[in-house]
C-alpha cells in the first residue's frame, strides 16, 4: 500500500512538474471552469457553504449576497473538507492537493477491491495505477475535479456484486457494514457516479430476487439504497428548502439535444486523444476530428487506453464464449453491459430523456468510467489465475521463484506502458509560467485595491455577466469575474448572482445605462469602484474609461497585465438598496433574442425582489398579446389582480400592486389551450409579453 502510495504521488508530481513549494501555490489551470471552482473552494474557506443551510456566498453577488441554494452542489462534503484545507494552506494549494488525493485514492479503492477479488498483489498493484491515471478521469484536470474522485467506482461494483452474489450478507457483518458505507459516501458524492450505481443496485437486488432470494441480501441492497438516495436529498435539501425565488428556473440549462450530443459513443472507447504523445495513434484521434460532425468538447474523454481495451476485447470474448457454450458469463459483463446499454447514444438514456424529461444527466460519456473499472478489474484478476494456474511441471518451465518474478516484470510493464498510453502530455511550462504571472497579477491588483477601499466595500463588475455557462463576453472568458474575489479577502463584488433570478436583475438593466448615469446609481447604492475587464469590450473599455475621466473619476487602478482595470467611485454615506424596474421571466417561457416577446407554452411566471424589509406599492405594467382570442388570468403571490380578454395585438395592462418583502411571483394563465403554430419549429404559443416595468412609488409600514 506504501508503495502504491509513492509510485502514484511521484507520478502525479512528475506530470504536473510540482517537486517545489513554490509550485504548489500555483494552480493547473486558471481559467473556464477551474475558476468556479476555485471559487467554491473559497468560499467554503470563508464559512459560505455547508450542507443543510442557505448557500449564500457573501462576498459575491453584491449588495445581497449570491445566493447559490437553487444551483445543485456536486460533492458538497468534499468542498467543505477543502475549505477547510485552504484556511491552512491557501485555495490553490487546496486545489493541487485534492487533485493529488483523487489520485491516490482511486489507486488504494482499485488495489482493495482488485485483491478482495483475490488478484494477485502485482497485478492488483498494476490495475490500481492504471485506473488512478486512467483518461476518462485524470486528463480532466482541475476543471472537472469532482469527477477525478473515481475512487468509489469500484467500490460501487464489489457492493452490488455482493448483494447480487449466493453468498449471504450479514446485515452486522462486514460485509454488510462496508455495502451500507459505500452507498453512504456515493449519495454525498458526485450525483453521476450515485445516478449509474442506484441502477447497478437495483438490477442487483433484480437478481438476487430472481436467483438465491437471500433476504439478507436483499435487505442489504435495500437498506444500501434507501441510505445512498437519502444522503443525497439531505445534501442536496438546499435546492428545495432554501430556494427563495419559486418562479425561477434552474440556473443549469439542459435540452435533451445536449443528452445525444454527450452520450457515450462507444467507438470513442477505442479512440486515442488527437493530441496522444504517440503519433501513431494520435493519427486516429486526428482523423475523427476531421471526420466527425458530432462530437463536443468530452469526445476523447471515454479513451480506455490500450490495456483497458485489451481487457474489454478479452472480456467480450470470454462473455461470448461463456454464452456460446452456455456457461455462466464472467460478473462483471453484467454492469458492463448495463453502462453500454443505458448511457450509449440512442440508448436507455436517450429514451428516458425523451419520454420523461429526465436530462440532467445529460454527458453519460462520463460512465466510461466504470467501465475502465470492469475491464481493469478482469484483467488484474484473469492474469493474475493465468500466472496462478500455469503449469509448472513442464520441462521448459520455470521455476516457481522465477515464474513468481516473471508476473511481477509483466506488471511493470503493462503499467509502464498503460501509463504512457494514458496520461495526457504534461502541462505546457510555458502555460504554467503565463498562469503564475497571471495570478501574482491578480494578487497586486486584490492589494492595492484593498489598500485603497475600507474593508467590506462593494465593487460593480463590468460587463455584467450571469452565473453560471453564461459563455464569453467578447474575449472575456466565462468565469474570470471571479479573479479578483479569489485574489481578495475583504471586498465584495457584484459578480456571482444567479442567471435568471430577480434579485440580481438590477445589474442587467444598469449595464445599459448611459456612463454618468450608471455612476450616480452605483454611488447611489453604496459602490466604491466600478472594476471592469478590457477583453469584454469590443474597443477594449476606451470608450467607457474617456467617459469616467470626463466625469472627474480619474482615480484608477489598472492591473499590470492591462486586462483589468478599476475606478473608484464616491459612494454615499447612507445607501440605498437597487430596485429593478423590470420583472424577470421565470418558469413557462420560451426562449427568445433581447427586444423580441416572450412567447408562454402554458401557465407561466414572472418575479420581483423587493430588497427593503417592508411592503412597498408600486405600479406594475404588462404590455401582452396573444395567439388569438384568449382569457387572461394575472396573479401576484397567489392573489387575483387581472382577469378579462385580450385579443391577438399588442394590449397594456396597468395594475396598482403591494409588493410584498423578498420575492414576489407572478402567474399569468390563460383557460384556453396553448396553439401550435407553423412557426419557431411548431412550439406552442398563448401568449406573449412584450415588455414590463415596475415603478416603486411608496414604502409601506410592515403590517403589526
Amino acid at each position: 500500500m506504501a508503495l502504491l502510495v509513492l509510485v502514484t504521488t511521484v507520478v502525479w508530481v512528475t506530470h504536473y512538474d510540482r517537486w517545489t513549494l513554490a509550485s504548489w501555490s500555483v494552480p493547473t489551470d486558471y481559467s473556464g471552469d477551474s475558476l468556479e471552482i476555485l471559487a467554491r473552494i473559497s468560499a467554503a474557506a470563508e464559512g459560505d457553504t455547508a450542507p443543510l443551510r442557505p448557500q449564500v456566498v457573501s462576498r459575491l453577488g453584491a449588495p445581497y449576497g449570491a445566493n447559490w441554494s437553487a444551483y445543485p452542489s456536486s460533492d458538497l462534503p468534499l468542498i467543505c473538507a477543502l475549505g477547510w484545507l485552504a484556511r491552512g494552506v491557501g485555495v490553490f494549494a487546496a486545489a493541487n492537493i485534492a487533485l493529488l488525493l483523487a489520485t491516490v485514492s482511486a489507486a488504494l479503492a482499485f488495489y482493495g477491491c482488485a485483491r478482495w477479488l483475490r488478484a494477485r498483489w502485482e497485478w492488483a498493484f498494476a490495475g490500481a495505477v492504471l485506473f488512478a491515471f486512467t483518461f476518462q478521469t485524470f486528463s480532466r484536470g482541475l476543471p472537472h475535479l469532482f469527477l477525478l474522485f473515481a475512487w468509489t467506482v469500484p467500490l460501487a461494483l464489489v457492493c452490488c456484486g455482493l448483494v447480487a452474489s449466493s453468498r449471504r450478507l450479514r446485515t452486522r457483518g462486514w460485509s454488510g457494514a462496508f455495502c451500507v458505507g459505500v452507498a453512504l459516501v456515493i449519495g454525498v458524492g458526485n450525483p453521476y457516479t450515485l445516478f449509474l450505481f442506484l441502477q447497478l443496485l437495483g438490477w442487483a437486488l433484480v437478481a438476487q430476487w430472481l436467483g438465491s432470494r437471500r433476504r439478507e441480501n436483499l435487505r442489504v441492497g435495500l437498506i444500501a439504497l434507501a441510505l445512498a438516495m437519502g444522503a443525497f436529498f439531505v445534501v442536496e435539501s438546499h435546492v428545495w428548502l432554501f430556494t427563495p425565488d419559486t418562479a425561477a428556473t434552474s440556473p443549469l440549462v439542459r435540452n435533451y439535444g445536449a443528452t445525444e450530443r454527450y452520450a457515450l459513443k462507444p467507438l470513442e472507447l477505442f479512440l486515442p486523444p488527437a493530441a496522444h504523445r504517440w503519433e501513431a495513434l494520435a493519427f486516429f484521434g486526428n482523423r475523427y476530428v476531421r471526420w466527425s460532425e458530432w462530437r463536443n468538447g468530452e469526445a476523447f474523454a471515454p479513451y480506455l487506453g490500450v490495456v483497458g481495451i485489451v481487457g474489454f476485447v478479452w472480456l467480450a470474448g470470454a462473455t461470448l464464449r461463456a454464452i456460446l457454450r452456455r456457461k455462466r458469463v464472467p460478473g462483471v459483463a453484467l454492469p458492463a453491459g448495463w453502462v453500454l446499454a443505458f448511457a450509449s447514444v440512442g440508448g436507455v438514456t436517450n429514451i428516458m430523456a425523451f419520454f420523461t424529461g429526465l436530462i440532467v444527466f445529460r454527458a453519460t460519456n462520463r460512465f466510461s468510467i466504470f467501465l475502465s473499472a470492469v475491464v481493469l478489474l478482469f484483467l488484474a484478476t484473469r492474469l493474475s489465475r493465468w500466472w496462478r494456474e500455469r503449469p509448472a511441471r513442464q520441462p521448459w518451465a520455470l521455476s516457481p521463484r522465477l515464474w513468481r518474478a516473471s508476473s511481477v516484470v509483466a506488471a511493470v510493464v503493462v503499467v509502464v506502458v498503460g501509463l504512457l498510453d494514458q496520461l495526457p502530455r504534461p502541462p505546457d511550462p510555458e502555460k504554467q509560467a503565463r498562469i503564475a504571472r497571471r495570478i501574482a497579477t491578480d494578487r497586486e491588483l486584490g492589494e492595492m485595491l484593498e489598500g485603497r477601499l475600507p474593508k467590506g466595500a462593494m465593487v460593480f463588475q463590468l460587463p455584467v455577466m450571469t452565473f453560471p455557462e453564461a459563455g464569453p463576453r467578447g474575449q472575456l472568458g466565462d468565469y474570470e469575474h471571479f479573479r479578483p474575489y479569489l485574489a481578495t479577502s475583504s471586498l465584495r463584488f457584484s459578480y456571482g448572482a444567479l442567471r435568471g433570478r430577480s434579485r440580481s436583475r438590477w445589474q442587467r438593466e444598469a449595464e445599459t445605462l448611459p456612463t454618468e448615469e450608471l455612476v450616480q446609481r452605483l454611488e447611489r447604492y453604496g459602490f466604491a469602484a466600478l472594476y471592469f475587464n478590457k477583453r469584454g469590450f469590443a474597443d477594449r473599455g476606451e470608450k467607457l474609461l474617456a467617459e469616467l475621466t470626463a466625469m472627474g473619476r480619474t482615480q484608477r487602478i489598472d492591473g499590470r497585465l492591462g486586462d483589468q482595470v478599476a475606478v473608484l467611485l464616491n459612494p454615499q454615506a447612507q445607501p440605498k438598496l437597487p430596485l429593478a424596474r423590470t420583472l424577470t421571466f421565470g418558469l413557462g417561457w420560451h426562449n427568445a433574442p433581447p427586444g423580441e416577446p416572450r412567447w408562454a407554452y402554458g401557465p407561466a411566471a414572472l418575479s420581483y425582489f423587493n430588497p427593503s424589509t417592508q411592503p412597498v406599492r408600486a405600479k406594475v405594467k404588462f404590455v401582452v398579446s396573444s395567439a388569438g382570442e384568449r382569457n387572461l388570468t394575472v396573479r401576484c403571490n397567489d392573489e387575483q389582480k387581472f382577469s378579462a380578454a385580450i385579443g391577438g395585438d399588442r394590449q397594456e395592462i396597468g395594475l396598482g400592486l403591494t409588493l410584498q418583502p423578498g420575492f414576489n411571483r407572478f402567474d399569468l394563465e390563460s383557460a384556453e389551450p396553448a396553439e401550435r403554430t407553423s412557426q419557431e419549429r411548431g412550439h406552442l404559443r398563448s401568449f406573449a409579453v412584450h415588455e414590463t416595468t415596475v415603478q416603486v412609488e411608496s414604502t409601506l409600514a410592515a403590517a403589526p
